[in-house]
């Protein structure tokens, strides 16, 4: 495989995930191909702000130990972290509005009556229920990758499943008898779906390292 060397700023993902484990993946209840389906049926770009939609990746990340124990895939998109940081910041104000709110409330109920008071109460419930509802639908996993240096290793062309498995295999053994070390604090693979073809494609293995 072709490999060369580049350095990244730090990124947040936005995907559907799973823990697994090498181990796991190798036999018949390996979860990526399900992961894969659940990230293609998710429409995450089109619910998360996301930079450079094309692309997609495959985190590995938030590791055990090494490539010998659990770790955790991420399946997305890159996310403007600070738009991320806004959306947090919404929901505060959103909050503090509904805190004045209720305090105007409280201020005028002698004005009211128990049974307006009492509707009121009921709605806000509601209303509270179906705002819970619909972030707990919307929810992603979102992951942090650390600004890092990467050996990156480009995959022969062919059917995607197959070449990136054995791509996997060359960079574990690599790795046992290199100068190089891996830091495992977040290693992805990337895909560009404007030319994207499962059953002939080349990817990039950015693979983390001291």
């Amino acid at each position: 495989m072709n490999t060369y060397f580049v350095e990244k700023a730090k990124m947040t993902l936005a995907g559907v995930s799973i823990r697994t484990t090498n181990e796991v993946e190798m036999g018949p209840d390996g979860g990526l191909p399900q992961l894969w389906e659940t990230y293609f049926q998710s429409n995450i770009a089109g619910q998360v702000a996301t930079v450079n939609s094309e692309y997609i990746y495959a985190l590995y990340t938030d590791y055990k130990s090494d490539a010998s124990g659990a770790y955790t895939v991420v399946i997305g998109h890159e996310v403007a972290e600070e738009r991320h940081l806004e959306g947090n910041q919404l929901e505060e104000n959103e909050l503090e509005e509904s805190e004045l709110v209720e305090s105007e409330l409280e201020e005028n109920e002698l004005e009211k009556s128990e049974l307006e008071e009492s509707e009121l109460e009921e709605n806000e419930l509601e209303e509270n229920e179906l705002e819970k509802n619909q972030l707990e639908e919307s929810q992603f996993t979102y992951a942090v990758v650390p600004e890092s240096k990467y050996m990156v290793f480009t995959t022969k062309k062919g059917p995607v499943f197959e070449v990136v498995a054995q791509a996997w295999g060359e960079i574990w053994a690599y790795f046992k008898q290199s100068r190089e070390a891996r830091t495992y604090t977040g290693d992805f693979e990337i895909y560009d779906s404007r030319n994207f073809d499962p059953a002939d494609t080349q990817v990039e293995i950015y693979i983390a390292i001291e």
